[in-house]
C-alpha cells in the first residue's frame, strides 16, 4: 500500500438495484475493498443540486480517501469497473446516473491525461461544492497539487451561490 493521499468523489442521483442514491454509494464503499482499494477515511453524505444545473434530481455526493497498490491509471479503470458493475451507463456527460467515481487527486500528481492516464488533479474539483464541502470535512488542509491552496481555503473562495450543499442525515 501506498502512502500518498488518494482522493475520491462520488456522486449518485438515480436509484440503482441496490436502492436509492445513498445506498447505492454506500454498497460502492463497502466494495472498494474486493477491488483492491481500502478506505483510510469518508465524509458524511451530502444533498446537492445538479451541476450545471438542470431538471435531474438532487445529487447525493461524498468523498473518501482511500490506499491502493493501483496507479493512477488502474485505478481510474477499476473505478469504472465498479461504476458499470453498480448499473453505469455511460451515454452523455453531466446525465441524470446511479453511481459516478471521480479520481479526484492521486498523491502529488500532475498531469494532463495526454500519456493517456488520469487527468490529475480531477479538472474542475476546486470549482464544485460537492466536491470540496465533502473534502474539506475529512482533510481541510489536503493542498490542492496545481493550486497549492489547501481544501479549506479553496471552499472559503468558492462562491456558494451556484449550488446548494446539505448534509444528509445518517
Amino acid at each position: 500500500m501506498c502512502s500518498r493521499t488518494i482522493l475520491i468523489g462520488l456522486g449518485a442521483n438515480l436509484n440503482s438495484y441496490f436502492g436509492t442514491p445513498k445506498q447505492t454509494l454506500e454498497a460502492v464503499v463497502e466494495n472498494f475493498a474486493a477491488n483492491e482499494i481500502q478506505l483510510v477515511a469518508s465524509s458524511a453524505w451530502f444533498g446537492s443540486t445538479p451541476v450545471p444545473k438542470s431538471d435531474q434530481p438532487d445529487f447525493v455526493n461524498g468523498v473518501v480517501q482511500v490506499k491502493t497498490a493501483l496507479n493512477a491509471h488502474d485505478l481510474l479503470a477499476r473505478l469504472h469497473e465498479i461504476e458499470a458493475t453498480f448499473g453505469r451507463q455511460r451515454r452523455a456527460v453531466n446525465e441524470a446516473r446511479c453511481v459516478d467515481l471521480d479520481l479526484l487527486a492521486y498523491g502529488a500528481q500532475v498531469s494532463d491525461g495526454s500519456d493517456g492516464g488520469p487527468v490529475l488533479p480531477h479538472p474542475r474539483m476546486h470549482q464544485r461544492l460537492f466536491v470540496l464541502v465533502p473534502l474539506a470535512q475529512i482533510l481541510p488542509e489536503w493542498r490542492h497539487p496545481k493550486l497549492g491552496k489547501s481544501a479549506q481555503a479553496l471552499l472559503t473562495e468558492l462562491d456558494r451561490t451556484a449550488a446548494a450543499i446539505w448534509q444528509l442525515p445518517d
